[in-house]
This record gives structure tokens, sequence and C-alpha cells, in this order.
């Protein structure tokens, strides 16, 4: 009876083996099609290269926004032209946050959480709404975030989804625009 289970045995694991070979040899690595199956696509966040590069796109961004003549410090926007002359030393601390948000949202493994919750899960609402943030002057933002991920040479369908991402929020980030919409 023991050799019984002891050939049982050996041709389970020789059954085995061979099924675990299979892909090899039905095309191995090289088979698209194979490889379609068995590799997950990538996150946005590895597309984009990691919080590094993210880093590298939120600090580059951040700075054209502060020099924008429509949404910077030059704003027609009294908040908007406040924040970007006197508050520059939060930059940095603003910049960090940025960079939690978009790897948050682009599949990363970092969390963002609001310094100021809302409503939605990402709270930015409450973070922008005394900024009276136009309709208008987020899509300028927006371009500025296109520029930057040009200068980038971020890849077509990534600057979309990044775009997209953005875009999402606009109803958050204008949200004290459409309740209060004079200036001052």
């Amino acid at each position: 009876m023991a050799q019984d289970i002891s050939t049982i045995t050996r041709r389970t694991m020789v059954a085995g083996l061979a099924l675990s070979a299979f892909p090899v040899t039905t095309g191995g690595p090289n088979n698209a099609y194979a490889q379609a199956q068995t590799t997950p696509e990538k996150s946005l966040y590895e597309r984009l290269g990691g919080v590094f590069a993210i880093a590298a796109a939120v600090d580059h961004f951040s700075d054209a926004v502060v020099k924008n003549p429509i949404v910077g410090q030059n704003s027609k926007n009294p908040q908007l032209r406040e924040w970007h002359t006197k508050n520059l030393g939060r930059l940095p601390g603003l910049k960090f946050m940025r960079t939690l948000w978009v790897c948050d949202v682009s599949g990363g493994p970092f969390q963002f959480t609001a310094t100021k919750p809302g409503t939605t899960p990402l709270g930015l609402e409450e973070a922008h709404r005394h900024l009276r943030i136009s309709p208008a002057e987020f899509d300028e933002v927006a371009a500025e975030l296109g520029r930057t991920l040009d200068f980038l040479k971020i890849p077509k369908r990534e600057k979309a989804e990044v775009l997209a991402a953005f875009a999402a929020h606009k109803g958050e980030v204008t949200a004290g625009y459409v309740e209060n919409p004079r200036r001052g």
C-alpha cells in the first residue's frame, strides 16, 4: 500500500509540474496574451513614477500657480491674491498635502486626510471655501496643471487621467464661490 501512495504522489507531482510549466510552453513571457492575463495593469501612481515623480510635478505646478496672472499673486480674486502673497510660508506644507492627495487619488500607498474635513472623503470644499474660487479660476488652475504635465512630458493617457481626477473635484473647490459669488 505504501508503494501505491508514493506512486500516486510522484504522478501527482509530475502532473503538477507539467501544469505549472504550461504558460512557458505556450509562448512564455513573450506571449502578449499570456502577459495580459497574468500581469495586472499598473496603477496611475506607478505609471506617473511614484511619490518622487509626483512630488516633483506638484512642486513645479505649485510654483507655477503662484506666478499665474489669473489665479496667483496678481489675481483679481482678493482671496487668491492674498494667499499667494502673504501665505507663501505655508507653501511647502501645501505642496506636501497636494503630493499626498495625488498619491492617494492615483492609487498609491499614501492616504490624504483633509486638514479641514468636509462633506466629501477628501474634504476639499472646506479647505478652499474661503478662497471663493470661481469655476473659471478653477479651470485656469487645471490649465496650469496641464502645462506642468506637458513640461514634464507626461504621456497623453496619464495626463488625461490626472486632469480627470482634478476636474472631478471642481464642485468642492468652487463651493465657496457658488455660495457667495461676491468678492471682497
